[in-house]
Protein backbone atom coordinates (compact mmCIF):
# COMPACT_ATOMS: atom_id res chain seq x y z
CA UNK A 1 0.00 0.00 0.00
CA UNK A 2 1.47 3.42 -0.89
CA UNK A 3 0.97 6.10 1.91
CA UNK A 4 1.45 9.46 1.42
CA UNK A 5 2.04 12.39 3.64
CA UNK A 6 1.73 15.87 2.92
CA UNK A 7 4.07 18.86 4.16
CA UNK A 8 3.21 22.18 2.72
CA UNK A 9 5.42 25.18 2.58
CA UNK A 10 3.87 28.10 1.15
CA UNK A 11 3.48 27.75 -2.38
CA UNK A 12 5.04 24.40 -2.74
CA UNK A 13 4.03 21.05 -1.63
CA UNK A 14 5.99 17.95 -0.81
CA UNK A 15 4.11 14.52 -1.27
CA UNK A 16 6.38 11.99 0.79
CA UNK A 17 5.45 8.78 -0.48
CA UNK A 18 5.95 5.23 1.12
CA UNK A 19 5.91 1.96 0.04
CA UNK A 20 4.87 1.20 -3.87
CA UNK A 21 3.30 3.05 -7.25
CA UNK A 22 2.59 0.04 -8.57
CA UNK A 23 -0.75 -0.83 -10.10
CA UNK A 24 -4.32 -0.46 -7.86
CA UNK A 25 -1.74 1.33 -5.09
CA UNK A 26 -1.73 4.79 -6.55
CA UNK A 27 -5.33 5.82 -5.42
CA UNK A 28 -3.69 7.48 -2.44
CA UNK A 29 -1.20 9.74 -4.75
CA UNK A 30 -3.22 11.14 -6.98
CA UNK A 31 -5.79 12.57 -4.97
CA UNK A 32 -2.81 13.71 -2.78
CA UNK A 33 -2.41 15.28 -5.62
CA UNK A 34 -5.92 16.78 -6.15
CA UNK A 35 -5.92 18.36 -2.56
CA UNK A 36 -3.07 20.71 -3.57
CA UNK A 37 -4.90 23.12 -5.20
CA UNK A 38 -3.28 26.42 -3.51
CA UNK A 39 0.31 25.54 -4.43
CA UNK A 40 2.43 26.06 -7.36
CA UNK A 41 4.78 23.13 -7.16
CA UNK A 42 4.36 19.58 -5.84
CA UNK A 43 7.37 17.40 -5.45
CA UNK A 44 7.28 13.98 -5.16
CA UNK A 45 9.72 12.60 -2.43
CA UNK A 46 10.65 9.48 -3.12
CA UNK A 47 13.31 8.35 -0.71
CA UNK A 48 11.17 4.97 0.58
CA UNK A 49 9.46 4.26 -2.22
CA UNK A 50 10.24 0.57 -3.11
CA UNK A 51 8.56 -0.07 -6.32
CA UNK A 52 7.50 1.33 -9.48
CA UNK A 53 5.52 -0.65 -12.69
CA UNK A 54 4.60 0.71 -15.79
CA UNK A 55 1.34 1.78 -14.24
CA UNK A 56 2.95 3.70 -11.57
CA UNK A 57 4.88 5.53 -14.19
CA UNK A 58 1.77 6.66 -16.26
CA UNK A 59 0.21 7.73 -13.02
CA UNK A 60 3.46 9.86 -12.67
CA UNK A 61 3.17 11.28 -16.43
CA UNK A 62 -0.44 12.07 -15.57
CA UNK A 63 -0.11 13.94 -13.31
CA UNK A 64 3.10 15.89 -14.38
CA UNK A 65 0.73 16.91 -17.16
CA UNK A 66 -2.20 17.88 -14.79
CA UNK A 67 -0.19 19.73 -12.96
CA UNK A 68 1.69 21.34 -15.77
CA UNK A 69 -1.80 22.37 -17.78
CA UNK A 70 -2.79 24.59 -14.76
CA UNK A 71 0.84 26.24 -14.87
CA UNK A 72 1.97 24.49 -12.05
CA UNK A 73 5.85 22.53 -11.30
CA UNK A 74 6.27 18.99 -10.61
CA UNK A 75 9.56 17.43 -9.45
CA UNK A 76 10.77 14.10 -8.18
CA UNK A 77 13.43 14.26 -5.72
CA UNK A 78 15.73 11.59 -3.27
CA UNK A 79 14.67 9.44 -6.10
CA UNK A 80 15.64 6.00 -4.82
CA UNK A 81 18.69 3.85 -7.45
CA UNK A 82 15.73 1.55 -8.51
CA UNK A 83 13.50 4.32 -9.36
CA UNK A 84 16.05 6.47 -11.03
CA UNK A 85 17.15 2.52 -13.01
CA UNK A 86 13.38 2.05 -14.15
CA UNK A 87 13.43 6.15 -15.33
CA UNK A 88 16.71 5.39 -16.94
CA UNK A 89 15.81 1.86 -18.96
CA UNK A 90 12.38 3.82 -20.07
CA UNK A 91 13.86 7.04 -20.85
CA UNK A 92 11.18 8.71 -18.30
CA UNK A 93 14.39 10.32 -17.18
CA UNK A 94 14.94 13.17 -19.59
CA UNK A 95 11.12 14.14 -18.91
CA UNK A 96 10.82 14.10 -14.69
CA UNK A 97 12.85 17.03 -13.85
CA UNK A 98 14.70 16.07 -9.94
CA UNK A 99 15.80 18.15 -7.27
CA UNK A 100 17.36 18.34 -3.65
CA UNK A 101 15.99 18.90 -0.34
CA UNK A 102 18.67 22.26 -0.50
CA UNK A 103 17.01 23.54 -3.39
CA UNK A 104 13.49 23.54 -2.38
CA UNK A 105 14.37 24.70 1.01
CA UNK A 106 15.83 28.31 -1.22
CA UNK A 107 13.00 28.38 -2.72
CA UNK A 108 10.38 28.26 -0.03
CA UNK A 109 12.71 30.31 2.43
CA UNK A 110 15.55 32.81 1.60
CA UNK A 111 17.88 32.89 4.46
CA UNK A 112 16.78 30.11 6.31
CA UNK A 113 20.01 27.77 8.18
CA UNK A 114 21.12 24.81 6.72
CA UNK A 115 19.83 22.98 9.77
CA UNK A 116 16.09 23.92 8.34
CA UNK A 117 16.43 21.43 5.52
CA UNK A 118 15.55 18.43 8.24
CA UNK A 119 12.35 20.65 8.08
CA UNK A 120 11.89 19.66 3.90
CA UNK A 121 12.98 15.94 4.46
CA UNK A 122 10.50 13.36 4.73
CA UNK A 123 10.48 11.56 8.14
CA UNK A 124 11.87 8.11 8.36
Amino acid sequence: MLKVHIKNFGSVAILCLQGRIVSGETAALRKAVDSQSQVTAVVLDLTRVSTIDAHGLGVLLDLREQLRSKGNAFRLMNVTPLVNHVLQITRLNTVFETTSAEKILSAVSQGRPASALKLVSCPV
